[in-house]
């Protein structure tokens, strides 16, 4: 036989693995542990049962295809074929797919992704947008060829005129959810005041559709509250808990969107019966209140409460004139304050102590014989009027006040 290398000796058990025949299909059951999800989207985990373990891996493009995710402690039907990992000399179980032990694959996958988004609040009532009483645009989201829009147009002749939108979409196989995640944006941007989304019943497979993550997000999204109507009666699904309101059907869906004639009659009748009770309570209440105050407005009493009245309003404007001319000495006082503060510092009182302003050609302040050159012109205001100058000559001191 020779002598094996390490790396030799572990090919060599990896291509023995490969080419036996029971071994590269294989369905294995376990309970699941040491379980990893890679940042890759690959998963390694451990099998076991009480006396044996044996380690699994399932990449990437096998999960995406898987409908729930493996969580520990978790009983598994797991099947795929036996490897050699050469780099580490040990044997796993290449996952190709895996099925929920002991519960539908579909009803594990229902109850993670309902937990899940039951976490992020997508069922909370606080979150649910209310449905219009009387909504004058509708829109609907199903199959053109199903009997679910055969049943909603039915029922919804025999209700209050409304004007319906309808935007068909696949509600079954592989694209129906995108499909209906697109109608919901379509019909978002027409802003009907309520959306039915609903299909006829059928099985859980039938119905996964609206089962999916997109969908319940689109419907958490929506900006027009949703009223879901899939399946019949006893189906629930997690556009069922995400949606606004729940229709057991997509016929009871329009009954409940759409009011009949004869609800919006009694409505009108019962709102008119308020009219007139609430009119007729006022008009004995006022009749009462009337009676009630009649004795008061017998003439002579009628006079005097008059005269009191003409008393009560001299006095008021006195008053008010006192008030106001008080008001007024007040400013006038403040006023004159303000005045004399503005005149303590005026130039124009600086001015009639013998003081002058001189002024450029441009009319600013002279404050410096640096500002001027000979020949330029300078006004002088004085206290009594304005004297025009030319500069014949400039002194740069004050040498002149001394002689």
């Amino acid at each position: 036989m020779g002598i094996f290398t390490v790396s030799e000796l572990n090919q060599h058990v990896k291509n023995t693995l490969k080419s036996e025949p029971t071994l590269k299909e294989i369905w294995v059951r376990g309970e699941v542990s040491n379980l990893t999800i890679h940042r890759s989207g690959h998963h390694y985990f451990t099998i076991k049962d009480k006396e044996s373990q044996i380690n699994c891996v399932c990449f990437n493009y096998i999960n995406k295809n898987i409908k729930f995710k493996p969580e520990k402690d978790m009983n598994l039907l797991v099947f795929g074929y036996v490897d050699l990992y050469t780099v580490r000399g040990q044997y796993q179980l290449h996952v190709l797919d895996m099925r929920a032990d002991g519960i539908g694959e579909l009803y594990q996958a229902f109850e993670q992704l309902k937990e899940k988004l039951g976490r992020k609040g997508f069922f909370d009532e606080q979150n649910k947008k209310p449905i219009p009483k009387i909504p004058s645009k509708v829109g609907i989201i199903t199959s053109p060829t199903g009997a679910a829009l055969h049943d909603i147009l039915n029922v919804a002749k025999r209700r209050v005129p409304v004007h319906i939108i309808f935007c068909p979409a696949i509600v079954q196989g592989d694209k129906s959810a995108l499909s209906i995640v697109n109608a919901i944006n379509q019909l978002n941007e027409l802003s009907p005041d309520v959306i039915i989304i609903g299909r006829g019943g059928g099985s859980i497979e039938d119905l996964w559709s609206f089962n999916e993550e997109i969908v319940a997000k689109s419907i958490y999204e929506s900006n027009v509250p949703i009223v879901s109507a899939v399946g019949h009666e006893t189906d629930y699904t997690i556009a069922d808990f995400t949606a606004d309101l729940r229709a057991s059907t997509p016929s009871s869906a329009v009954e409940i969107v759409i009011p009949s004639k004869t609800e919006i009659s009694n409505q009108v009748h019962s709102l008119i019966q308020r009219l007139k009770r609430s009119q007729q309570y006022k008009i004995n209440e006022l009749k009462n209140i009337l009676y009630q105050n009649s004795s008061k407005f017998e003439p002579l009493k009628f006079k005097d409460q008059l005269n009191q009245n003409y008393l009560l309003i001299d006095d008021s404007l006195n008053k008010m004139e006192n008030k106001v001319e008080m008001i007024l000495n007040n400013k006038n006082a403040t006023y004159r304050e303000y005045v004399g503060r503005l005149d303590a510092v005026s130039p124009l009182n600086t001015i009639k102590r013998g003081y002058s302003i001189p002024l450029d050609e441009h009319k600013d302040i002279i404050y410096s014989v640096k500002n001027l050159g000979i020949g330029d012109r300078v006004s002088i205001i004085l206290s009594d009027g304005t004297i025009q100058c030319k500069v014949e000559d400039i002194k740069n001191n004050l040498s002149f006040l001394n002689k």
